[in-house]
Formats: structure tokens, sequence, C-alpha cells
């Protein structure tokens, strides 16, 4: 089996390095805060001191950092991950980033002689944890045959977009759902509770409805209590909704319910939620329905 390298432990990134290792991988990883990597390293984990080290030692590097200030920070200068990638080996970025700064990054490390994929997922911790995570991967077609058995042990549908920075132009597409799906949901569970329909009820049966996608289905429930640790929080959210609203301003996409949900998330961060997960944005709209304060 290929030595495998993971640089991000965090919630997603930290789930992902436990199925490989359950799978039987060789894995080494490198987290900013090594305290939050312990549980790993008790279940097997090689723990690195730098980006350079973890790429360094390993055949195939997974990244899942937070945006791309993180990933210019685990990537570049002496200690980054360039420095230590060579000739032969992989890189395989799931962030969320922009397409354009993932193929300037492709580029670098194919002056290295390596090369680099970006596959993003659709999904929370949840659906990782129950083997259901979809990736998509962008990138030359031999790589992504090469490494599609690595991504297979993450989760069971990997599919090729198409070339460097495809993928994520696909996850931005998908995570802007996300945000909308959650405001149309708001709105049904509020006029339901302001018509005289408890709470409870509205979401017990909005989220066994026809409009119940998956998403809604893992995060109707938030609505009515928060978790204890933000799946995806709302800055989280709102890099992503940024995101998709530059790629529809370069494309001369209209992303009308994509500018105006945002808004909600400017809300929430102003609420002091931004830390909460993006379902908060229902609590916004209950303060502004009068049913909150």
């Amino acid at each position: 089996m290929a030595k495998l390298g993971f640089i991000g432990l965090g919630v997603m990134g930290g789930n992902m390095v436990a199925r490989l290792l359950e799978k039987g991988h060789t894995v080494t990883g490198y987290n900013r805060t090594r305290s939050k990597a312990q549980w790993l390293i008790e279940k097997g984990m090689e723990f690195a001191d730098s980006p350079k080290a973890v790429a360094a030692t390993s055949d195939v590097t997974f990244s899942m950092v937070t945006n791309a200030a993180a990933l210019a920070a685990v990537t570049e200068g002496t200690d980054g991950l360039l420095a230590g990638i060579g000739p032969g080996k992989f890189y395989i970025d799931m962030s969320t980033v922009s397409p354009d700064a993932s193929r300037a990054l492709a580029a670098k490390v194919r002056v290295k002689g390596a090369d680099m994929v970006d596959a993003p997922v659709s999904g929370s911790v949840i659906t990782l944890q129950q083997g259901k995570l979809s990736v998509m991967v962008g990138g030359r077609k031999e790589t992504f045959e090469h490494l599609k058995p690595l991504l297979l042990d993450i989760g069971p549908k990997v599919t090729h977009v198409g070339d460097n920075g495809l993928a994520l132009s696909m996850k931005i597409a998908v995570n802007l759902n996300l945000q909308v799906q959650m405001m149309g949901f708001s709105e049904g569970v509020l006029l339901a509770e302001k018509s005289g329909i408890p709470r409870e009820v509205a979401v017990d049966v909005l989220t066994h409805s026809a409009v119940a996608s998956p998403m809604i289905q893992y995060r109707g429930p938030f609505v009515l209590q928060q978790p204890e640790e933000a799946w995806f929080d709302v800055n989280m959210m709102q890099k992503d909704m940024l995101l998709a609203i530059e790629m529809g301003r370069k494309l001369n996409v209209p992303v009308l319910t994509t500018a105006l949900s945002n808004e909600f998330l400017t809300a929430a961060r102003a609420m002091g939620w931004e830390k909460q997960d993006f379902a908060v944005v229902f609590h916004v709209l209950a303060r502004m329905s009068g049913i909150e304060k």
C-alpha cells in the first residue's frame, strides 16, 4: 500500500484519516494544533512536525483546510508541502477554494515533478462516518484513475468531472444549494409555526416530505437544537457563497437566490453566531418574524 499523508485534521479531515486507518493504510498527519490529532495518534497515525515532512515521507498527500489563506500556509514556505513533494508523488487537495487558486497550485506541484488533483467532497461528518460521502475530482484522467481506489476508501461515490479546478466549480455549485435550501426550509417551518403548528411538528413533517433532501434530513433538526460542534459554520458557508457569487459574476450567470441567501449569513455573523452551524440562519429569520428575540 502507498504511504499516505494528511494535512489538516479538523472534523472532516480527522474522520477521513480515521477511515483510511481502518482500511489498513499507513498515514502520517499534520495539524497546526497537535492536541486535536491526539485521538488519531492513538489509532496509529504518525504525526509529523510540518507539511513538508508529511509530503517528504508520503507517496500520496491529502490536505483539507478551511480556505485559500490556510492552503497557502500549508503549501508555501520552507516548511510547506511544496518544499517536501517530489517526482512521482501525488497530491490530493480536498479544500474548498477558488478554481483559479487550485489550478495555480497544481502548476507549482507539477514543476516539482509530482501531480495534483482537486477533490472536494459533498456531505457532512455524519455521511462520512456512515460511508456515504461523495467525492468530485478535477485533474488528469490518468492521475484520477491511479488515485481512485484511495478515494473510494473515503467515500463510495467518486466522480471525475474534468480538468484541474473543475471539481471545485462543481463543489461550489453544490454548496450554494445548501444555504438556499436551508432558507426555504426555515421559511416553511416559520410559516407553519406562526399558523399555530408546533415547531417540532413542522420540522418532523418537512423532514419526511417530498422536499426533504439528505441535507434537510440531517440539518433540519438543528433548528430545534444546534449541535455541540458545528458541522459547517457560518463563516465557512459564507466563504463558499461568496465563491459562488464570484463565479456567477465571471461566468455571467445570475445567482439571485444565492446572493439573497448570503445576506442572512451576514446577519448571523452580526448577531455573534459565526461559529454556529449555518442552520442558525433559521433563528435570524425567526427574529425577523417576531417569534424569537
